[in-house]
């Protein structure tokens, strides 16, 4: 039996969906965080001792990491690639190298700018000043001129062609779903039109 632990607000949405595409029957078991800490509750910690989603358990296989959990399933169950280049094909490797880049690359630079406009939120009145003045550094130095370089390189990515790896649909492309998805509350999308035409499609596809 094929069980996919998830956590609300967390990655788990993408292998639920590369599950359905691999026509796979799995069943769900559905965590809450703590409203407060947004923590994961103890109990996943039973299932995994990092207490976080996704994780799947296959027969005897148990695994973490979005990434890692997506290797496995589509080198054990798409045996054809119809959802990833097989090794030894031409794409293989840039396959792999957009599968990782989602977390990797993407997520560290755009969880920097969530987590700068949860601390101005969160501090007393009289230090907020200070706080805006820190963000603001930090946005300047590192984290707004990296984004724009990723967004841009993406979006011409996808100004060759309407998915990461050509014309037809990928894991990749569900791999990257979730941080672009996440993208739209904090990046100007209209900047970069190839992505937003990406989600669009997305959207479509995963309804």
């Amino acid at each position: 039996m094929t069980i996919l632990h998830d956590l609300n607000n967390s990655r788990s949405q993408r292998v639920a969906w590369l599950l359905k595409e691999l026509g796979l029957e799995f069943e769900t078991k559905d965590y809450k965080r703590d409203p407060k800490t947004m923590r994961a509750p103890d109990s996943l910690k039973s299932v995994h001792p990092l207490g976080l989603a996704p994780i799947l358990e296959d027969g005897q296989v148990k695994l973490a990491e979005t990434g890692a959990i997506f290797q496995y399933l589509l080198d054990k169950y798409d045996v054809e690639g119809k959802l990833h280049p097989l090794p030894g094909t031409e794409k293989y490797y840039d396959y792999i190298y957009w599968l990782h880049f989602s977390e990797g690359t993407l997520m560290p630079p755009l969880l920097i700018r969530l987590l700068l406009s949860k601390v101005v939120e969160k501090v007393p009145v009289f230090i907020k000043p200070f706080a805006i003045a820190i963000s603001k550094g930090i946005e300047a130095a590192y984290v707004g001129d990296q984004i724009k370089r990723l967004f841009t390189f993406m979006n011409e990515r996808l100004g060759e062609n309407p998915y990461f790896l050509g014309s037809e649909l990928s894991a990749v492309d569900i791999m990257m779903s979730f941080p672009l998805e996440a993208s739209q509350e904090r990046v100007n999308l209209e900047l970069y039109p190839n992505i937003k035409s990406f989600l669009k499609a997305i959207e479509k596809v995963s309804s």
